[in-house]
């Protein structure tokens, strides 16, 4: 046996037992002496025979050489084939081979990826619809550096991750590999051999749709289509955010704001049609979003997204979310969106331990996992995930039109030491506390919003003294458009919680955040976080009976 053929025989045994980590160098076409050597897998079929792509003529059957590996000769070189399988029972079918086709993701995308500069990696990686060498199908990428195999995985292939292993990118760590014949509406998850030797399947970090939880498949959809009827709103929409201009915004958690005849949340249609004119008539400016990506715990405000491309499957499809903003926007309303690039949750199919490794997150504990959450912490000093971050927040402003983020938990970003005690963090380069990383990456998305974005609003929940929050970047501040005032909150809050006969004593905690007013651009909130864990509503904080109770909360 030549040493070529050992190899060979070495290939086919990592393909059999789900270890060939370069698919490309065994299946798919390859000259050799006489002709065109084709190798395919097709574990369980009777018969595989070659023929022409476009008229189906046949070209010669191939030999099984191996269990479900089959290879044989095309005489002309670079001749284009499709393969015809025949199934036990007699059924037929045609398609195209995988590993007859070239790279998927372009040099430039790769570089830009690498450098934390790519803005619309949800356009390019992921799941694609697309033709390549005029066949349609879709490409599939996805980023796993760490990996030692990568196989897409579906109802396509029966879930079989050595039927599609795919081509590692080096150079930026993706794997990729274009599958014909299949379109949008497939699930589809990431089959992931780890660099800890655990085999695990993994949802799309870039998914554009998914399964309705529980299930947890990511699923081919192409970029939104929507016919959008909201220019007017758009060009006016920089003068309705001005500094001067009123807005008053009306807090939302899309599940649990009404439900249908069923019990279960309105869909997005549903909303358009009763949410929207309760807004409208209410006399509020903007409508803000609890996190609708998609998140594992629908019990939940959706504060620990796993999908931070796709919007929720329990409302409807992307398309209906772009029509209930478009919804919004025709009836004056902006739309506000909760977004999470401070923390994700830990369940085995999303972004934990990605490839085996801490991918997305910090490989320290201390660094890495959000002790009162019991979530992890994005790494964004890795620019890659950085980068993954700000083209999540680019995407819901350019392709849904959203009109602002407010970005949650901002404190625990900038602090390293936030809710630790002594020895249970990691100081920065310089010996201090201050989240270097995050402060870099909040300035990266503030001005990448501002100049991609015009019009569009960053607001940040932040509750600490934390200097220029929303004073611009050149001028050493983060770039914030405004910042929630929580000490607001909490001082008024607490003062209409006393009995009249006391407020007296108590007027400085109306008067106190007037000393702070004017130091940075203050939003005021009364936030969903005043009703939780047992603070119960904003009536029952009220003192008094019942009727001092409504005339309280209604000055």
């Amino acid at each position: 046996m030549t040493a070529s053929e050992d190899l060979l025989g070495a290939a086919a045994a990592a393909l059999l037992e789900g270890r060939l980590d370069d698919p490309f160098a065994l299946l798919g076409p390859h000259e050799g002496s006489g002709g065109t050597i084709v190798r395919t897998f097709q574990p369980g079929a009777q018969e595989v025979e070659l023929v022409t792509r476009k008229k189906g003529a046949p070209r010669g059957t191939l030999e099984e050489v191996a269990p479900g590996l089959f290879a044989g000769k095309l005489k002309k070189k670079g001749e284009e084939y499709a393969l015809r399988i025949t199934w036990p029972g007699g059924a037929e079918q045609v398609t195209e081979d995988p590993y007859s086709f070239g790279t998927v993701i372009g040099d430039y995308d790769l570089h830009l990826f690498s450098e934390g500069r790519h803005l619309e990696l949800a356009r390019v990686f992921g799941a694609q619809p697309k033709e390549m060498d005029g066949v349609s199908g879709v490409a599939f990428s996805v980023w796993a550096p760490n990996a030692r195999r990568v196989s897409v995985i579906g109802d396509f292939n029966m879930w079989d991750g050595r039927r599609h292993p795919m081509r590692l990118r080096h150079s930026a760590g993706i794997w990729e590999l274009f599958v014909p014949r299949i379109g949008p509406g497939e699930l589809y998850k990431f089959e992931i051999a780890g660099a800890d030797g655990n085999v695990i399947e993994k949802a799309d970090p870039l998914a554009r749709a998914t399964q309705v939880p529980p299930g947890t498949a990511s699923i081919v959809a192409p970029a939104p289509e929507f016919t959008w009827s909201d220019d007017d709103w758009m060009d006016e929409r920089a003068d309705r955010h001005a500094p001067d201009a009123p807005i008053a915004a009306y807090e939302v958690h899309a599940g649990s704001w009404m439900t249908n005849d069923e019990g279960g949340p309105l869909d997005w249609h549903a909303l358009a049609h009763k949410l929207v004119p309760y807004v409208v008539e209410m006399g509020f400016t903007h409508i803000e979003l609890l996190p609708i990506m998609e998140h594992p715990f629908g019990g939940s405000w959706g504060y620990q997204p796993l999908s931070q491309f796709a919007p929720s499957a329990r409302f409807g499809s992307p398309a209906d979310f772009a029509g209930f903003v478009d919804a919004c926007h025709r009836a004056g309303i902006g739309v506000i969106l909760d977004w999470v690039p401070a923390h994700f949750p830990t369940d085995a199919h999303g972004l934990a331990q990605f490839d085996g490794t801490p991918l997305y997150e910090h490989a320290d504990p201390k660094e890495g996992f959000h002790q009162d959450w019991n979530t992890l912490i994005y790494n964004l000093g890795r620019r890659e995930v950085s980068g993954f971050l700000l083209s999540s927040a680019m995407w819901w402003l350019e392709t849904f039109h959203i009109d602002g983020l407010r970005v949650d938990a901002v404190a625990s970003m900038l602090y390293r030491d936030y809710s630790r005690e002594h020895g249970e963090w990691v100081p920065n380069v310089h010996g201090g506390r201050e989240n270097l990383e995050s402060v870099a990456f909040l300035k990266a998305m503030n001005e990448a919003v501002a100049e991609r974005c015009p019009g569009a609003m960053t607001i940040a929940e932040e509750s600490t003294a934390w200097p220029g929050v929303s004073a611009p970047v050149a001028e050493g501040g983060l770039g914030f458009d405004y910042k929630w005032n929580m000490g607001w909150m909490h001082d008024t809050l607490q003062y209409i919680e006393r009995d009249p006969v006391h407020r007296g004593w108590h007027h400085g905690e109306l008067t106190f955040p007037m000393v702070y007013a004017w130091s940075e651009k203050y939003v005021l909130p009364i936030s969903h976080d005043e009703v939780v864990h047992g603070k119960g509503s904003l009536w029952n904080k009220m003192p008094g009976d019942r009727w001092r109770k409504f005339a309280n909360l209604r000055t």
